[in-house]
């Protein structure tokens, strides 16, 4: 995987090539409202962009308050270990930063993705945007 490259950044960083994504992924494919997709959260959280040579194929945002939120991959990139190659990096971020936890609202289809990084599901399936999501969190020993 050395030609992907990950930065971390603000949203001025970073918004341009993680808006790229977020619009082909949630807006164009998922069909999710563009008023549902942008939220004062960019503001205030970590994004994190994986690109292959310059161009942007994936990201992530963490939040504040612990949640890893906005996960996409271009679709020509799904398959090969770049989700998992970005929440590596964010599980990473927030051990370097003594967070106790992750969470995230998983689309029910990725739920087994996020086990695979120990995850743990949390309650029931719900509806967000018309998709099925569960609640997962990660728990890290704090010793």
């Amino acid at each position: 995987m050395s030609q992907f490259t990950l930065r971390t950044g603000s949203w001025d960083e970073l918004q341009n090539d993680a808006k790229l994504i977020r619009e082909q992924v949630f807006i164009q494919e998922q069909q999710i409202a563009a008023e549902d997709e942008w939220d004062a959260e960019d503001a205030v959280s970590l994004h994190f962009v994986i690109y292959d040579q310059d161009q942007p194929i994936a990201t992530a945002r963490l939040l504040q308050n612990n949640s890893v939120g906005r996960v996409a991959v271009l679709k020509s990139h799904r398959g090969v270990g770049i989700g998992k190659l970005l929440m590596q990096q964010i599980i990473q971020q927030a051990q370097q930063e003594q967070r106790e936890f992750l969470k995230l609202s998983s689309q029910v289809h990725a739920m087994q993705f996020y086990a695979a990084l120990d995850f743990k599901v949390e309650g029931e399936q719900y509806l967000d945007c018309g998709i099925p999501h569960i609640n997962m969190r990660l728990l890290f020993n704090c010793a």
